[in-house]
């Protein structure tokens, strides 16, 4: 009786822990679904800061030579690309919009847009630096353009080394966990091997020994 009173709890605590543990799976495919992981979002904030970093110089550069509303007039309407920084600010932009959308709208797991964007940033800004007189417009001439340089390369290496092997990481582990779970009801726990019920045969010759010595006794 003790025994199966204890495999009947040792069974409904393997049932309660397997429907928590269904329950965490279900909410973390949902989590998978309507969210983005934290590593990811953290990429995504650097991308943005990215964006207002180098638009924040470019503001401040305005203002230095000579006003923005002048400067505005001179970089962007009559654009020079031997003289205008305004070209590193569109290429922040180009980083901007193509890593949120592929990274945080379509949730790519793969490094190619990255590596297109730094690539593109890398090579636009080396020829600009040879070919242009920014280096001769003071120290935003060599601010801007390696600002803009390193922060690609960092966002290169952020995707690289640390969102696609944490989230390889976090896939893995569910994949184990969701095999363990379906391998689960086929393995017994412990407390659960039951003795088999004692058969009508045997429950006769026992009667029929007990009722032997009586009829002897008479």
């Amino acid at each position: 009786m003790d025994s199966r009173c204890s495999s009947s709890v040792d069974s409904r605590l393997n049932c309660r822990g397997a429907g928590s543990l269904n329950a965490r799976l279900e909410s973390y495919e949902a989590g998978e679904k309507t969210c983005i992981s934290a590593v990811r979002r953290t990429f995504c904030l650097f991308v943005t800061f990215d964006l207002l970093f180098i638009s924040l110089l470019w503001i401040i550069e305005l203002n230095v030579n000579g006003g923005i509303a002048k400067q505005l007039n001179i970089e962007v309407l009559h654009y020079d690309y031997h003289a205008s920084f305004f070209d590193i600010y569109l290429l922040a932009v180009f980083r901007f919009a193509s890593l949120i959308l592929a990274y945080a709208v379509c949730r790519l797991n793969h490094w190619w847009a990255i590596a297109v964007t730094t690539a593109v940033c890398s090579a636009f800004l080396i020829i600009k630096v040879i070919l242009s007189k920014l280096l001769s417009q003071g120290a935003f001439g060599y601010l801007l353009p390696i600002s803009s340089f390193i922060l690609a390369w960092l966002q290169t290496w952020l995707l690289d080394f640390k969102v696609l092997p944490q989230e390889a990481q976090d896939r893995l582990r569910f994949l184990s966990i969701m095999d363990a779970v379906d391998r689960a009801p086929l393995l017994p726990s412990e407390g659960q091997f039951y003795s088999p019920p004692e058969s009508l045969a045997d429950s006769d010759e026992e009667l029929a020994a007990k009722v032997d010595p009586e009829k002897e006794l008479v």
